[in-house]
């Protein structure tokens, strides 16, 4: 897309007679009159229009503002991708609402599907405490986004390493009686990047400040 400027010209006619000792005479003798404005050209006395292109410039479309975040995805390893700022955006990458947790200390957040496991999405990471014990599981897609003043970043080089060594080995569960227990996926079983990362449109609310999450 380009802009121009476009120079538009309209024309405006009219003649008077005058009596004059000679054509230089009658002329100036006009001329004195239209700037006393004797003579008023309006439309009655139009003629002509000309269009001329003065200048042409190539206009600057301004890119949406991108997050360098890391997509975790159930039996397939971590993805460092690009997603947007917005709550459309972040709601487009996991699938659904989203729901925020922070688990770590580490400034960052998990965002993920708050109704994975109630539609019956793929169960992906299990959390951990400090005893190494399983008190949650992520099902569905989830990001691993940094932490701003006010909303989500992007994560930092030092972060997006440290959480995709976290993150990186796919697991499995297994119920036992009534626990869960999780397992590394093998490798041959990984499934390859290669799905879009964002998923069909889906409705969204109405707020992406993290604490309203």
């Amino acid at each position: 897309m380009k802009e121009y400027d476009v120079k538009i010209t309209e024309t405006l006619e009219k003649t008077v007679t005058v009596q004059a000792e000679n054509r230089d005479a009658a002329e100036e003798q006009v001329r004195t009159a239209y700037y006393n404005s004797e003579y008023i050209l309006d439309s009655e006395n139009f003629t002509g229009v000309v269009f001329g292109t003065q200048a042409e410039r190539e206009i600057q479309q301004e890119q949406a503002p991108m997050m360098d975040v890391l997509l975790i995805r159930p039996n397939m390893y971590p993805q460092a991708v690009q997603v947007g700022c917005e709550l459309e955006d972040l709601q487009k990458a996991v699938g659904g609402y989203i729901q925020a947790v922070y688990p770590y200390e580490d400034p960052v957040a998990l965002v993920m599907d708050e109704e994975a496991k109630l539609t019956g999405k793929d169960l992906n990471r299990a959390l951990r405490d400090q005893d190494g014990d399983i008190y949650d599981i992520i099902a569905g897609d989830f990001l691993v986004v940094g932490l701003g003043e006010e909303d989500f970043s992007s994560l930092s080089p030092e972060l997006m390493e440290k959480f995709e060594k976290k993150f990186h080995q796919p697991e499995m569960f297994v119920r036992m009686g009534r626990s869960i227990m999780a397992l590394p996926l093998p490798d041959d079983k990984v499934k390859k990047a290669g799905a879009p990362v964002m998923d069909a449109p889906i409705t969204h609310k109405s707020c992406h400040d993290r604490d309203s999450l």
